[in-house]
């Protein structure tokens, strides 16, 4: 199965970061797996259980708040592999590894962006505790993610012109410099200025100044072409 069709770019559900969060569960064991639910769901979290890892990665990406509790003890697991994979892909789903014991893999994990790596037995306070972290971190992620998207959305508006009048206001240059640039009237760069404000939604230069560097640092989607 393919990362492309795994984690494909179109999400099931465009949701804000308010939804209620999920806590994914991949254990084999079933009585595991209908603890943890239950435990997850009193605390008003939604709980998603999966026997297996290619069930979880079969769920379609939902953009919310979410984290995984992964037992690293199943079959065949590489879970370092799996956490790259959901690094890149889904970055927003920080780990919570579980296993029977401790050994080098939980430096190894630790170091490659785990949230914890949990021995078993794991009290029920100590696995909350790991939860709550997780999903705080993922909604950040969440929030910088829907705000990105926001602001391509109202990039894209844009017209040709005005993706050019932007970058070069973005830039320092005055409306009159602008127009020397583009070998237009001032009054035109001032129209489409204006157009430039209004569709993405800033209040002032430092604004809009602020949304380039958002849309792409090293201004690749910022161009003059």
């Amino acid at each position: 199965m393919s990362l492309a069709h795994v984690f494909g770019q179109d999400l099931s559900q465009h949701c804000a970061s308010n939804c209620a969060p999920i806590v994914f569960v991949v254990d084999n064991d079933i009585s595991v797996r209908e603890s943890l639910d239950q435990l997850i769901c009193a605390e008003g979290w939604q709980a998603e259980t999966f026997e297996s890892v290619e069930e979880f990665l079969a769920r379609p990406r939902p953009l919310v708040p979410s984290c995984l509790v992964l037992d690293v003890s199943l079959p065949g697991l590489n879970p370092l592999d799996l956490q790259k994979r959901i690094a890149v892909a889904r970055p927003e789903v920080p780990i919570i590894f579980i296993s029977g014991r401790g050994d080098i893999r939980t430096t190894e994990a630790m170091k490659a962006g785990a949230v914890d790596f949990l021995v078993k037995p794991v009290s029920n306070d100590v696995l909350l505790r790991s939860i709550r972290e997780s999903l705080e971190r993922s909604r950040a992620a969440v929030d910088r993610e829907v705000a990105l998207r926001d602001l391509q959305d109202c990039y894209a508006l844009l017209t040709p012109r005005e993706r050019q009048v932007m970058a070069l206001v973005v830039s320092g240059l005055l409306n009159k410099q602008v127009a020397w640039e583009l070998g237009i009237a001032e009054t035109t760069v001032k129209a489409h200025r204006g157009q430039v404000m209004q569709k993405m939604k800033a209040n002032s230069l430092p604004d809009l100044v602020k949304m380039a560097s958002t849309l792409d640092p090293a201004r690749g989607a910022i161009h003059l072409a």
